[in-house]
């Protein structure tokens, strides 16, 4: 019997465009309506940019405790990069801002630059991320034309693999620690690459054990809460 005031954890497949706040309201605002209680403690471990997809892991009540834990988990991920063009926040956010060559580039280059980055690696976040910089969201003082400048992180990258060669885009799997951001990876690989790169399409397959396969869809989530066996009373108190 489920009881998500002692605590919960779900798994969801975010949606692309949605954001990591707003698959956290969706799945409170279901919560309380079936549970007729007026607030509860719902979290995320750990943040997916709106035009990624994939495992998102959320607790409730007293499991919210366990989000840093959730947040030092593995992350593999499956990203599709352009070469040979950035954009300012190193996705599909913003337009096109440079273009590159990429003639030279061969698949031989491609899988010998990919191996440069396993292990450890200092990486500057992107500008556009949720970084704060004197209590201030990097995106927000980016978004505001101001001078945004970040400080080296250091991460870990377990594995990068070449799943597709098609140039001007190849994908790539890449396992990861916490705080590695995929857009600044893609940044850095097309740097590498003597030429530039942004990211088109990103999906976070697995977080610790959990795979996207074991994810429910958050517009599914309704109906599957509707079969769930719940304790209404102990929810109640």
């Amino acid at each position: 019997m489920m009881n998500f005031k002692e605590g919960e954890i779900l798994y969801f497949n975010k949606p692309l465009h949605w954001t990591s706040f707003a698959l956290v309201k969706h799945v409170r605002y279901h919560l309380l309506r079936k549970l007729g209680i007026k607030k509860m403690k719902v979290g995320h471990a750990g943040t997916l940019d709106p035009l990624a997809t994939g495992v998102m892991i959320i607790c409730t009540g007293k499991a919210t405790k366990r989000i840093e834990e959730f947040q030092y988990h593995t992350k593999e991920y499956i990203a599709t990069l352009k070469l040979g063009e950035t954009t300012q926040s190193f996705d599909l956010e913003h337009e096109t801002d440079a273009y590159y060559p990429t003639d030279h580039i061969n698949k031989e280059m491609v899988e010998k630059t990919l191996k440069q980055f396993i292990g450890q690696i200092q990486q500057i976040p992107p500008i556009y991320s949720a970084c704060k910089i004197n209590g201030e969201r990097a995106y927000n003082l980016a978004r505001k034309g101001e001078n945004v400048e970040l400080k080296p992180k250091l991460l870990v990258i377990d594995d990068i693999e070449l799943l597709h060669y098609n140039m001007p885009e190849i994908t790539i799997r890449v396992v990861c620690s916490k705080g590695t951001y995929i857009r600044a990876l893609a940044r850095d690989i097309g740097v590498a690459l003597q030429s530039g790169a942004h990211l088109t399409k990103l999906t976070r397959t697995r977080v610790g054990e959990i795979k996207l396969e074991n994810c429910l869809d958050p517009l599914l989530f309704k109906d599957w809460l509707d079969k769930q066996e719940i304790d209404l009373e102990t929810e109640k108190k």
